[in-house]
């Protein structure tokens, strides 16, 4: 980890050696360490330590950008210069927003032990602990005769902005993630366990639930395309609420007119009881207090009780507006995510939670489908989110609210906003799921009415 001191020190020189009009710095440090296992066997343990440096430069109405890992002085002055030349070689934007000021934004905080989003014990994770937890999910795993893949990572990262209007901001959060698939020569399960704190995932747990999956999932039968009431895992949940995000819940979408919100802000468009909002603090997400502008990260009620309610905004989208009273929620999209052209992305979703277990929405469904999980969904239609994708690692029939049998996997194009409308029951407790960068959604179960399949995937 690099340290208070040390990130603001680098951010100092980004803006003691940029000569252009506004200077803003982001500093984005990672220490990740992960331990990858196939075919019951640990095959690697890897550690990467990296800092990338981004700086942003504005001359009037224009502004560049430049990056670099390379941290030393002189790097740092050709990456401002780079960006400076950007700008002056770029078209004037009539919207460009001003640089941040720091009035209402983070306040810095060295002392770490008060941080809702660091744990010491992650951040000093031996492999020799992932190792441990690894090597018990593949001995089950092959006790019941099923091969088990997966990883396990553990690390810290830091988060930096500095600008010229002196705005300051420093977070440190931690991380760690299992993911797990057991596998037989017909079957899958998968199972996953996130958080910023180690000691609250149940690896044991998550490797008994993607095995029993697996082993329930032997034999599937085919079943013929159809609409069909559905019972969701948390998983599926979660590529519903990262696809609604995605694709609509940024207000540069709406502002270009290829949003699933566009022409429904302030009406009922899902189910009463679904409520969708964002929260940077919240520590029973994956807390980042700010966005790569600096910018606090504001709770923004997305979908209440079924009616939507407005996008999340950056300086650019507040400033396109052309709204006095539009500000910025805190959501200017980070670099992993602009070459989705998403937009302000909201990072640290919440679904609300019901009253119902997952067996309980099974009882009470006469036929329908139990899906475990979607995989390679993509964007159809934007404008009602309209999403291709098929089910994947265990997929079952349900008969008179009990499971029958397993389902070869179905191929789907589903608009998410009409389905998220037939919600009849949504799940008591929530899982909380990481993305691939570490940004973490917590979602429950549902039940929905009608969901169609349109084919099989072989």
């Amino acid at each position: 980890m690099m340290g208070h001191e040390h990130c603001q020190r680098i951010l100092d020189v980004v803006l003691s050696r940029s000569s252009a009009e506004q200077t803003e710095g982001l500093l984005i440090a990672q220490d990740m360490q992960l331990t990858r296992f196939a075919n019951n066997v640990i095959r690697q343990n890897v550690a990467e330590t990296n800092t990338t440096l981004t700086v942003l430069a504005d001359v009037g109405k224009r502004r560049g950008s430049a990056t670099t890992n390379d941290l030393s002085d002189a790097a740092i002055e050709r990456a401002a210069e780079q960006a400076r030349a950007i700008a002056l070689a770029g078209p004037e934007d009539p919207n460009l927003p001003e640089i941040p000021s720091p009035k209402g934004q983070i306040q810095n905080s060295k002392d770490q032990s008060s941080n809702p989003a660091f744990d010491d014990s992650t951040a000093s994770c031996a492999p020799e602990f992932r190792a441990h937890a690894v090597g018990e999910v593949c001995r089950r795993a092959a006790e019941a005769g099923l091969n088990a893949s997966g990883a396990f990572r553990t690390g810290t990262r830091e988060w930096a902005v500095a600008n010229s209007r002196g705005l300051r901001a420093y977070h440190a959060g931690t991380l760690a993630d299992f993911v797990t698939t057991a596998m037989s020569d017909d079957s899958a399960g998968r199972a996953q366990a996130s958080g910023w704190r180690v000691g609250d995932l149940d690896t044991s747990a998550a490797g008994a639930e993607a095995s029993d999956k697996a082993a329930r999932g032997r034999n599937p039968r085919p079943l013929p395309a159809d609409e069909y009431p559905v019972v969701f895992d948390p998983y599926v949940t979660d590529d519903l609420l990262n696809m609604l995000a995605m694709y609509g819940m940024s207000a540069e979408a709406v502002q270009e007119g290829r949003s699933w919100m566009n022409d429904r802000i302030g009406q009922r468009v899902m189910s009463p009881a679904v409520t969708i909002w964002d929260d940077g603090d919240d520590p029973s997400g994956v807390p980042l207090p700010f966005d790569v502008e600096g910018v606090r990260r504001q709770r923004v009620d997305i979908v209440r009780e079924g009616v939507a309610c407005g996008p999340v905004h950056s300086s650019r989208t507040a400033a396109r507006s052309g709204d006095p009273h539009v500000a910025s929620t805190g959501h200017a999209e980070p670099p992993e995510y602009r070459r989705w052209n998403s937009g302000p992305i909201p990072l640290n979703l919440f679904m609300k939670t019901g009253d119902a277990s997952v067996a309980e929405m099974i009882a009470s469904t006469k036929r329908g489908l139990y899906v475990t999980r979607f995989w390679y969904t993509r964007l159809a239609h934007p404008r009602g989110c309209v999403v291709t994708g098929m089910t994947r690692d265990g997929l079952f029939w349900i008969e008179n609210g009990e499971i029958a049998y397993p389902v070869k996997n179905l191929r789907f194009t589903q608009s998410y906003v009409k389905a998220l409308n037939e919600v009849e029951a949504v799940g008591r407790e929530s899982k909380l799921l990481m993305d691939e960068y570490g940004f973490g959604t917590r979602v429950p179960a549902l039940k929905i009415g009608a969901w169609r399949f349109t084919g099989s995937t072989v």
